[in-house]
């Protein structure tokens, strides 16, 4: 007589198999799975970089800008069970008066930016967004370096909502740092000209 089989369901990651991956990776664990994507390029690392810059000395800093926020590159955010690291998290002041001295936030931002790359994109857009939108997370920004886009989202009824989509050069103003301009055109790398080709 056969016996059947059953099939145990599939053990959550646990932060243990986080801290132990490789030190090149990000880890983050993604309702029960462990996900480990590689260290950004190039395109990827200019924008992060820039808008970080770009954001931070008008608002964490109160250069020419309002003040009021902590803007964090790549925090790690403890929700519950999963844990994620967004290229760039900022909080208003007013809730959180104080960065914590932990290695981790437990305490939502007000937004969160992530530049997604060909190999993060599907993991960004369909996985991550709705984890941020669990503990209302209220703004949300998609930059695709590569295609030079920025996607803005607000979070309404538990539900992301495009309040804007912005290509190529252009300045603009978008929540929630709408009281500046940013020029997009400072995050994209330049353009490499096609080669030529030898037909014959």
């Amino acid at each position: 007589m056969l016996k059947s089989l059953s099939t145990a369901p599939p053990k959550n990651a646990t932060y243990a198999d986080l801290v132990a991956l490789p030190e090149h990776l990000v880890g983050e664990i993604l309702n029960g799975e462990l996900i480990a994507s590689p260290r950004p390029a190039a395109p990827h690392a200019t924008a992060t970089s820039v808008l970080g810059m770009d954001i931070g000395s008008p608002f964490q800093r109160g250069r020419g800008g309002p003040g009021g926020w902590w803007i964090m590159f790549e925090p790690e955010l403890h929700f519950n069970d999963d844990v994620l690291v967004p290229d760039l998290a900022g909080w208003r002041k007013e809730r959180m008066p104080e960065v914590p001295n932990q290695a981790w936030f437990d305490l939502p931002p007000d937004w969160i930016c992530e530049v997604v790359s060909p190999s993060t994109a599907r993991i960004d857009r369909i996985r991550k967004m709705p984890i941020y939108a669990r503990p209302s997370v209220s703004h949300a920004w998609l930059v695709d370096p590569l295609q030079r886009t920025l996607e803005v989202f607000r979070l309404q009824e538990q539900r992301w909502v495009v309040i804007g989509n912005y290509e190529g050069n252009v300045t603009v103003r978008a929540e929630s740092f709408d009281v500046i301009e940013l020029e997009l055109g400072a995050l994209w790398l330049p353009e490499v000209p096609a080669q030529p080709t030898d037909e014959r």
